[in-house]
């Protein structure tokens, strides 16, 4: 990542402490010698207060003031020289001969071009003067004691510079390693830090992807864990209100394409009824207003006149009756009726119902089936579902004139066919036989009286009982058929059970 926070954060803290370190060698390579001088400068006068604490109260002379004396030029490097008016020693410490020239020099010349004075008084002189025997620079204070006694104090510059180059060097050293080891740690700390902020970046893109399965699983109980759990607590909800968000948008397209059938089927329903009724219609107008004009005075033409008004107004009657039952049929108005019943025994009492219509038309209705079957289904749908296929079948049987009426048990199933000689479907009709007011032969259909509505109801009533149902063509004929689970047998059940 070109913006990672790991290096980031380690960038951050690394420079930070490289500055540190650069900032401390600055300071100690511009004020650490001035702090030192400013101290020996504290020191010297500290030593000097002593003296003349000493001379005031006649203790130079006391064991405790000379080992005290001894003791503090010892621990700051200190060379002191205490002489009377006649050059004779009163008090040294690591004072030779040159710092008694020295001091004589300061009280009789009072001028040396090398040094550089950094405190004056009426008592004392403090400055920072160069050796050339030496070359070294010190650091001194020299005056006169409340006593006449002349004394100098001096310590060597020389230390502090050493010190302060060795310091530097040290800095530098522990400086390079203390930044490649502090680098190290800052950069695995940084990536136990960016480890969890990376997760929730990763969980953050996959929910943006509608992935709602990941969880965030720190345990280190911050404030990262915490921004985890509410982001863990956010997946849920989302997942939640986007599910049923989508259950809603489910249901409401299923609502949509309901009230889009519903409005298709209505308004195929009133182009079919129209179209349907314009035929019968149009003959009853016709026929009424040739009996209201009084075209044929014979009783004869009034009585055909007559019939064929009344015919019309049947067959629209029949229509609308079926119509009305196909539009409850398809709403789930008209609730089925699951129950048990023989089948065989069904078709048995239709086809002696039906067997003057048969005569009528010289048709031989055939059923060998004689041992009881036994469904589950709706008996009247199913009896009406079997007088349509009858009524199909009497209106096309040709050639023999045989319909035969089959019911064939497999697979838990009892199919009833209904078979008539005759000529084919043709094939391209076949998909659309469901179809309401679909009519092969148009014709036909009209001699006969058809509306075109019947193998819909068929259709609507086998899809409510959740059934199979279907045309089957033959050489010498066409098979309607349905099917209905068929009741198992006691004995069967029993098997079954052991």
């Amino acid at each position: 990542m070109k913006h990672s926070i790991r290096r980031q954060l380690a960038g951050v803290f690394i420079g930070l402490m490289a500055g540190t370190i650069l900032l401390c060698w600055f300071i100690n390579s511009t004020f650490l010698q001035r702090y030192y001088v400013h101290n020996k400068q504290n020191v010297l006068l500290e030593v000097y207060r002593e003296l003349q604490e000493a001379v005031g109260d006649d203790g130079m002379d006391s064991e405790t003031f000379q080992l005290r004396l001894q003791q503090s030029c010892s621990k700051y490097n200190l060379s002191l020289l205490v002489m009377d008016a006649d050059s004779r020693p009163v008090m040294t410490f690591r004072g030779d001969e040159f710092i008694r020239q020295q001091l004589w020099q300061h009280i009789f010349m009072n001028t040396d071009e090398t040094a550089t004075v950094m405190k004056r008084t009426d008592q004392y002189v403090i400055q920072r003067v160069g050796d050339d025997r030496s070359r070294m620079e010190y650091i001194e204070i020299w005056g006169i004691l409340g006593n006449g006694n002349f004394f100098l104090i001096r310590s060597a510059l020389e230390g502090i510079r050493d010190s302060v180059q060795i310091a530097n060097r040290f800095l530098a050293y522990v400086g390079v390693l203390g930044a490649v080891a502090s680098g190290i740690i800052i950069w695995f700390v940084a990536r136990r830090i960016a480890d969890p902020i990376l997760q929730l970046a990763d969980i953050s893109e996959r929910m943006t992807h509608l992935d709602f399965e990941v969880r965030y699983h720190g345990e280190s109980g911050n404030e990262i864990a915490l921004l985890g759990e509410n982001i863990n607590k956010l997946s849920e909800t989302l997942e939640t209100t986007i599910s049923e968000l989508k259950t809603a948008n489910n249901e409401l397209k299923k609502d949509i394409e309901k009230k889009n059938q519903v409005d298709e089927m209505r308004r195929e329903f009133l182009s079919n009824v129209s179209h349907e009724l314009k035929t019968p219609i149009a003959l009853i107008q016709g026929y009424a207003e040739g009996l209201q004009e009084g075209i044929s005075d014979d009783p004869e033409s009034r009585n055909f006149y007559c019939d064929v008004i009344v015919d019309e107004a049947s067959r629209m009657n029949e229509m609308v009756k079926k119509l009305l039952t196909l539009n409850q049929l398809e709403f789930g108005n008209d609730p089925v009726s699951m129950e048990r019943f023989d089948i065989t025994a069904m078709v048995r009492n239709y086809l002696q119902s039906a067997k003057i219509l048969a005569d009528q038309h010289g048709i031989d209705v055939r059923m060998d089936q004689a041992e009881p079957v036994y469904v589950w289904g709706d008996e009247f749908k199913t009896e009406e579902v079997l007088m349509n296929y009858f009524s199909n079948a009497v209106n096309h049987c040709e050639g023999e004139k045989v319909i035969e009426v089959k019911i064939v048990c497999q697979d838990g199933h009892a199919r009833v066919s209904v078979f008539n000689t005759g000529v084919p479907i043709p094939e391209d009709s076949l998909p659309h036989l469901w179809e309401k007011f679909y009519k092969v032969d148009k014709a036909r259909t009209r001699e006969y009286g058809g509306s075109g509505v019947g193998l819909s109801i068929v259709k609507a009533i086998m899809e409510s009982m959740n059934q199979k149902y279907g045309v089957i063509n033959y050489e010498n004929g066409v098979s309607f058929w349905f099917e209905l689970e068929q009741v198992e047998e006691r004995g069967e059940l029993f098997e079954k059970n052991s």
